[in-house]
């Protein structure tokens, strides 16, 4: 039905390169579209994701340039309870940070099984992601940014100080970790998992200054 329209493009074949990275020709349609359209368009992901790929097309494409204005998905619902959780709620995780770090979320409905044919065992959510620029652009470095969030919840029980100390290893000494967690007002007992997002930015920036300052 869209196949012959001069304003649809049609790509059969996979998003992801991998689960770490997004097709390149797909992101070179994107930015040749942006090209043509001007200043003006938007790129927006609407999709009915698979549930076993949804993570990483939704992770994987806030490192692209252009990242996308919106992103309207139905995934999963206990993923989407995952993306918009709060601090110190079981679903709190490197996801909800990374997202909630470059993203207004927000869960629009929740689908039951009985509206899908075949039934799903569980049940889906909508859930729509809007980019806000300025909170993208604070970060000197995305990338460290977002390796430093996934190694604090690596082990999300533990104490911050043993989290952080196994992340920085051959990069920064115990001296130099509870020096920057002191100085942020970390004590002993805090866990990653009770860090508001605001706050793990605070940390992931400031350990960053401190490696560089031993290179």
């Amino acid at each position: 039905e869209l196949e012959g329209r001069e304003n649809v493009r049609l790509i059969h074949g996979d998003a992801l390169r991998n689960k770490n990275s997004f097709r390149p020709d797909l992101m070179d349609q994107v930015r040749e579209a942006q090209s043509r359209l001007g200043s003006e368009s938007q790129f927006k992901l609407v999709a009915n994701l698979p549930y076993n790929v949804a993570t990483p097309i939704i992770t994987n494409l806030l490192h692209e340039t252009p990242s996308p204005d919106v992103m309207v998905a139905t995934i999963q619902k206990e993923l989407a309870d995952r993306i918009v959780a709060q601090p110190g709620c079981k679903d709190y995780s490197a996801l909800s940070v990374w997202i909630q770090s470059l993203c207004k979320a927000q869960i629009v409905r929740v689908l039951p099984p009985t509206v899908f044919w075949p039934r799903p065992k569980v049940h889906s959510a909508i859930i729509r992601l809007d980019a806000v620029p300025e909170w993208r652009e604070q970060f000197v470095d995305l990338k460290h940014f977002h390796q430093t969030v996934r190694s604090l919840f690596f082990h999300r029980r533990k104490f911050l100080r043993s989290v952080v100390i196994s992340a920085m290893k051959g990069k920064l000494d115990k001296a130099a970790v509870d020096q920057v967690l002191q100085k942020l007002g970390h004590g002993e007992t805090c866990r990653a998992e009770q860090l508001s997002v605001q706050q793990i930015q605070e940390l992931a920036e400031a350990l960053r200054i401190a490696e560089q300052a031993v290179v």
